[in-house]
């Protein structure tokens, strides 16, 4: 008779378990996480910022092409509404896709839906302009936060990029909870002392090329405490 208890996940300490359904995306290294192509969730994830930035620029082409939209207003509020639709969409393919939703996507989703019908109805952009500075207050407070309790968030939006050990994702998340701060002050500093144009061209043009050589510094850490592939450790252990 075998009476060994069921192999704990040595990055979690959890038995593996059936297969189940997660409206919210499993914790990083959990069973029953589903991986997502790398470059699939990056433009899930930054697809609706880049329509934004189009939206917002092209407003008047569009809102010719597209009669309801003329209805709206300027181009920001045509890059908004745009940014919305995006973003719904962005967050249905990942559902089909995986059955969950990925949660930091998903928080940032349903600000984008609040304060985009709040910029629309009340046809004041202040509202879209202040949702980065809450995403990111939002974000850093939820990373460094979860830190309190033993718990990475990080991993949720990254692990289908890379693996870590939980000390990787531990120093990972508090440096990425600190950036997210920063970037929130940036942007009151953009908006609040720049035009709306010079602030939505900074969104697509700062703010990815900040977070990327970001990342790109980060690339140390997360290659000291990288795991090993499955197929990897799977030939290892045969």
């Amino acid at each position: 008779m075998n009476d060994s208890k069921p192999t704990q996940d040595p990055t979690t300490g959890r038995a593996p378990q059936d297969d189940e359904l997660h409206i919210i995306e499993p914790g990083p290294n959990e069973p029953g996480r589903k991986r997502m192509n790398p470059l699939l969730k990056m433009v899930l994830e930054l697809g609706p910022l880049v329509v934004f930035f189009f939206a917002n620029s092209r407003g008047a082409w569009i809102a010719e092409r597209v009669p309801f939209l003329s209805d709206i207003g300027g181009p920001i509020f045509v890059g908004t509404a745009c940014f919305m639709i995006a973003t719904a969409l962005a967050l249905s393919v990942s559902w089909i896709l995986t059955r969950t939703l990925p949660i930091m996507p998903l928080l940032s989703g349903v600000i984008v839906l609040v304060f985009g019908a709040l910029t629309l109805w009340l046809q004041d952009e202040t509202f879209i302009k202040v949702k980065p500075t809450i995403i990111n207050t939002m974000f850093g407070a939820i990373l460094l936060g979860g830190l309190l309790f033993k718990k990475s968030f990080l991993g949720y939006v990254f692990d289908s990029a890379f693996r870590l050990d939980v000390e990787g994702w531990r120093i990972l998340t508090l440096r990425w909870g600190l950036f997210f701060l920063a970037m929130a002050v940036v942007n009151e500093v953009i908006w609040r002392n720049f035009s709306t144009d010079f602030w939505i061209a900074f969104k697509v043009w700062g703010n990815m090329p900040l977070s990327i050589v970001f990342t790109l510094l980060q690339l140390p850490l997360m290659q000291r405490h990288a795991l090993p592939e499955e197929g990897e450790e799977a030939a290892k252990q045969t």
